[in-house]
């Protein structure tokens, strides 16, 4: 099974109360890439600039994530800069965003990623996101990601895009303030009104909630006693669902669920470092294990094995 991801590929200088990186690898579509590629074949569509080090080419490759769709040309990569404090560790506070050849983003997929069997819309202009799917032929799955800047000034091309997807994803206030409600259930139910078939609410540290049609499924957070960096949590959030699902070749329901355990989980390493220092090293087997954690966390039966799951000290920076 492959996904197709169409996004930002980014580099970041992340301050937070534990140190700052600058221009460090980052980008929707880089931390989506690195992680799904964990379960299964990547095909990335970005943009980046002639001041893109050739070091993170050669990194992504060496994921297997196959880079035809990777634009290159003169020019500057879109850069971001941003602070994390200890009273709002879930929201960053942007200080620098400068778009460079972003701005000028036009998605073309090669021919032989129309036929993907999942699609992942990451967040960019919704105009893009419609221009993706009229490339895409019969996708299994078609999941998209937005943030508050579309709602606020694009609000109907957007409500377009999520009308044609399977799966939205949005944190929750996006969700509240697409829906104009303060009920997170009242907002998903807004947005199933739509057309897709499921909506995620990322809660960041307090988890997720899938809302389906006639069911909701809350997950928590993985708890963890280091937190480093979340930027690109989200994503990696939708790493690990949709690359869970298409590993599976399963999107009904009952997998979704066990999607948002994976979601969780991958995002739960990202945070453990700085930009997709985590994501380098990790590997399936770690994966599988910390869910296996995330499952007798959450069993209430689960008394008799607590022992031997104690939390570990996250591995140094």
């Amino acid at each position: 099974m492959s996904i197709v991801v169409v996004g930002s590929v980014a580099l970041d200088t992340v301050e937070t109360p534990f140190g700052k990186r600058e221009n460090a690898l980052g980008g929707a579509a880089t931390y989506f890439s690195t992680a799904a590629s964990l379960y299964t074949q990547v095909q990335l569509v970005g943009v980046v600039g002639d001041d893109f080090p050739a070091e993170h080419v050669d990194f992504l490759a060496s994921r297997g994530v196959d880079l035809k769709g990777l634009q290159r040309r003169p020019g500057q990569t879109f850069r971001w800069a941003g602070r994390y404090d200890y009273d709002n560790i879930n929201n960053a506070q942007t200080l620098d965003t400068q778009l460079g050849l972003f701005a000028s983003f036009d998605p073309q997929l090669p021919e032989d990623y129309r036929s993907a069997d999942c699609v992942f819309l990451a967040n960019i202009d919704p105009v893009l996101q419609l221009k993706v799917l009229e490339q895409v032929r019969q996708p299994k799955l078609k999941v998209l990601d937005s943030m508050n800047f579309w709602i606020t000034s694009n609000k109907a091309r957007l409500s377009e895009v999520i009308s044609k997807v399977d799966v939205l994803l949005l944190n929750e206030g996006e969700a509240l303030q697409y829906g104009e409600t303060f009920s997170l259930v009242s907002a998903a139910r807004k947005l199933l009104e739509l057309g897709p078939k499921v909506v995620l609410a990322k809660k960041g540290e307090y988890g997720a909630a899938l809302f389906a049609d006639a069911t909701y499924f809350f997950a928590p957070a993985y708890p963890l006693e280091k937190v480093v960096d979340p930027t690109g949590a989200g994503d990696t959030f939708a790493a690990g669902f949709l690359g869970y699902l298409a590993r599976e070749g399963d999107y009904s329901l009952a997998a979704m669920k066990r999607a948002v355990i994976h979601g969780s989980t991958v995002a739960s390493f990202t945070i453990e470092d700085y930009s997709i220092d985590r994501l380098r090293s990790l590997t399936m087997v770690d994966i599988e294990r910390r869910v296996e954690h995330f499952k007798h966390f959450t069993d209430v039966q689960g008394e008799a094995v607590f022992e031997t799951l104690r939390l570990q000290p996250a591995p140094s920076a």
